[in-house]
């Protein structure tokens, strides 16, 4: 890609394309905060008890698992709003049902109608997922790659400040109306929802007004339709197996095989009283109907754009996952801890929100604003080598941290540079993955491939605290630090096979033999 000067690279954010991200990323902050964090405060001060507020907690699973209606988003218009083009129509349906669910939310009363509110929170989580799926695909098709860092710049702004706002804000908001940790008054919770279901209003109006954007021709025909009943059973059928292939082998473990074994049961004993054993060939079969050629034909529009990226990119694909898989690991990782890791050093929760909500919030959209500029400068891969660099660097400000104790101003300096390598690095790797995507099934592989990215990190910041316990945090943060080398070298790799592959189609162009002028005419 050809460099630009760094006035071109500001321009980018003076598009209109900017600021209809930045409305479009508050309008995807805000309701998963509400229906997340806020939500969980909401309960406890009713009186709800843990275990209940624990399995609340679950309703963020939709937007781990938004990939999987996503296809629908892809190959479908809605009837009606279908008028305002594909990718407006779900963003106005979404965004609809997102702002009459907060205002229900704010109509049930936790303490009298506990399984509405739940109900209702699931209906926003749904929508604000498919909200985020509608997002990300206009993005993509809105704008060419080196522009994608500073959309994603302007939608990371968006979506922070919503997010402060869903939870300091709707905390402040609550208590200010009367409601507190002890007087619990629900009138006072309503009117925040009701009040943040309000703001989603402009979001809304913006879906109505902003463009539709113009997929090529080309693109349009070449894509592969199915009907709306085949896209619906794609998404029951992959979320059959998605259940079915886990509880096989949970089931498999629980069933007592020794008995037949060592103490002479048998087969149609373990049938008829080993109800794990049961459970097992149930799901068996389930699993067995699904990889079925049947099953296969059902799945067909989910995997037809796992199957294109595999065509487009052959060997390389692996090489591409495993670079998404583990890019966000360093930091990821050390995330899960960072909380903890501040308490046990002695620092106050007001010194903590303070530093990472001002600071962190500063810093980390000046990250991303910067990561967004010097991309449309210098290009996708050397800022993602960069922000994979600093990723994992800034991990080792944590550990001269942990030797120096409470020491505030070394904690400034750490999470204003820590949060400054995290947008840096996200708004390089949103402009990574929009550049792998193809704009045929955009909606359904970019929500694959983001989803792909905190898979491996997530399991394994899981076992951050047996690390912690294990290696101490001085060798547990050089460990995350460790963890973002491979990375580096499989960017390096990358970078190196593309510079080839232009190097080749520049002296293939060089090669082409000139027009005579007469043909021109």
């Amino acid at each position: 890609m050809p460099r630009k000067t760094w006035r071109a690279a500001l321009a980018a954010y003076a598009s209109p394309s900017t600021f209809v991200l930045l409305l479009l990323g508050f309008a995807a902050g805000m309701p998963y905060m509400l229906v997340f964090s806020t939500l969980s405060v909401w309960l406890r001060e009713a009186g709800v008890a843990r275990e209940t507020i624990g399995y609340a907690s679950l309703i963020g699973l939709a937007y781990a698992f938004k990939w999987v209606w996503s296809p629908l988003l892809d190959q479908w218009s809605l009837p009606l709003l279908g008028r305002l083009g594909r990718r407006r129509s779900w963003l106005v349906l979404s965004q609809s049902l997102v702002t009459l669910g907060l205002i229900g939310m704010g109509f049930c009363d936790p303490q009298q109608h506990l399984s509405w509110l739940i109900a209702i929170a699931v209906l926003v989580a749904f929508s604000s997922a498919t909200q985020d799926i509608a997002i990300d695909a206009y993005r993509l098709e809105i704008a060419s790659d080196s522009q994608q860092a500073t959309l994603a710049a302007s939608y990371m702004a968006g979506y922070r400040v919503a997010a402060l706002l869903a939870t300091a804000g709707a905390l402040y908001f609550a208590e200010g109306f009367g409601s507190t940790g002890f007087a619990y008054k629900h009138s006072a919770w309503a009117g925040t929802y009701v009040l943040f279901g309000l703001l989603m209003v402009p979001a809304l109006i913006t879906s109505l007004i902003m463009r539709e954007p113009s997929v090529p021709i080309r693109t349009q025909l070449s894509a592969v339709r199915y009907g709306f009943a085949h896209q619906l059973a794609s998404v029951f059928v992959l979320i059959i197996l998605l259940v079915s292939v886990p509880a096989m082998f949970t089931q498999l473990y629980n069933t007592d095989f020794a008995s037949v074994l060592f103490q002479g049961t048998t087969w149609k004993d373990l049938l008829m009283e080993d109800r794990a054993f049961l459970r097992a060939i149930l799901y068996t079969l389930l699993t067995v109907a699904c990889l079925s050629s049947m099953g296969r034909r059902g799945l067909a529009p989910v995997l037809t754009p796992i199957n294109d990226f595999i065509l487009r990119y052959r060997w390389q694909a692996f090489l591409l996952l495993g670079l998404i898989a583990t890019y966000r690991m360093s930091d990821t990782v050390m995330g899960v801890m960072a909380n903890v890791f501040y308490i046990d050093q002695g620092f106050t929760k007001d010194q903590i929100a303070s530093v990472s909500k001002i600071f962190g919030l500063v810093m980390t959209l000046a990250g991303a604003a910067f990561g967004g500029l010097a991309i449309v400068r210098f290009g996708i891969l050397p800022i993602l080598f960069i922000g994979g660099i600093t990723s994992a660097a800034t991990n080792l400000l944590f550990l001269m941290l942990a030797d120096m104790g409470p020491n505030l101003k070394m904690l400034i300096v750490t999470i204003s540079l820590d949060n400054f390598s995290s947008g840096l690095a996200t708004s390089a790797f949103v402009a990574y993955l929009s550049s792998l995507t193809n704009l045929k099934f955009s909606a359904t592989q970019y929500a694959l491939l983001s989803s792909i990215m905190l898979l491996l990190p997530r399991l394994i910041g899981g076992y951050s605290g047996v690390m912690v316990e294990k290696l101490g945090y001085h060798n547990f943060f050089l460990a995350t630090a460790l963890m973002g080398v491979p990375t580096l070298f499989m960017i390096a790799l990358h970078w190196a096979q593309e510079a080839r592959r232009e190097a080749r189609e520049e002296a293939a162009e060089g090669e082409e033999p000139a027009k005579p002028v007469d043909s021109v005419l």
